[in-house]
């Protein structure tokens, strides 16, 4: 692995390319912070799959992406003399000063739970008015529905035990059936967002992420599908003129794979 100074100097050298690019590059120098937005969402995403996939060359990758991004965004407002990157990196590194008292003060805690409830009555002394202010608006709703879950639990507001919280979706699918039965649009929605909200909070009482556990489901029903497709073609066989007995033959043979 590389030395603190070498850490530095590569740091130092993406600055120094970022200076390069914004004044000699047509569409460096024509971006700002709202059009860079949307790519910086993706790079993100990119991320997340190359984690999920467990691709660390590509996570390297990534992370360089999402890093220029950042020192983009530092640039752009240093252009505008309101930060620039030793702000950025002073302002995380008094945060975390801050939300750590048990590192840097006398503060003494005894596990990761009690770390995490310190974290947000801190948040809570600094200004905010509610544990859920930190809850970006634009995530994907189950990411958010799983943050709001930590969020509130940080101060106890949360199940005791797991079986609790097996019990109350179970409560949510028999009030789902219920507006199913009644046949309300509006209201077979709101149950049926009550049992995706249910089964995220069992997930966290399971040790499980519900984005990862859901992409896992994902990446595998898209290769046995892909596998179908796959046999259809080798048959000279359009899908849509395969019959679904026909069809579930090449499935089972792809969940054997």
């Amino acid at each position: 692995m590389n030395s603190r100074q070498n850490q530095l100097q590569a740091f130092e050298r993406l600055l120094d390319i970022m200076d390069d690019l914004r004044k000699k590059c047509p569409w460096d120098k024509k971006q700002t912070m709202q059009t860079l937005r949307h790519l910086t969402i993706e790079e993100t995403y990119e991320l997340g799959d190359a984690i999920l996939d467990n691709d660390l060359n590509e996570v390297k990758k990534e992370l360089g992406d999402l890093l220029l991004h950042i020192v983009f965004y530092a640039k752009i407002g240093s252009e505008t003399n309101d930060f620039d990157m030793a702000d950025v990196c002073n302002e995380i590194c008094e945060k975390l000063i801050h939300r750590h008292p048990h590192i840097y003060s006398d503060v003494i805690v005894k596990d990761e739970e009690e770390v995490k409830q310190n974290w947000e009555k801190l948040k809570l002394k600094e200004g905010k008015k509610s544990v859920l202010e930190g809850v970006p608006k634009s995530l994907p709703a189950l990411v958010k529905a799983s943050r709001i879950q930590d969020k509130v639990k940080g101060v106890g507001f949360d199940w005791e035990e797991s079986h609790q919280v097996w019990d109350k979706v179970q409560e949510e699918l028999e009030e789902l059936q219920v507006e199913v039965e009644a046949g309300d649009q509006d209201k077979i929605e709101a149950e049926f967002g009550d049992v995706l909200f249910s089964m995220i909070n069992y997930a966290r009482f399971l040790n499980i992420n519900p984005e990862d556990a859901l992409e896992r489901t994902n990446k595998k029903f898209i290769k046995r599908f892909q596998y179908l497709e796959s046999k259809a073609g080798e048959l000279g066989k359009p899908l849509m003129d395969m019959t679904l007995a026909e069809m579930d033959v090449f499935w089972e043979e792809a969940k054997k794979l």
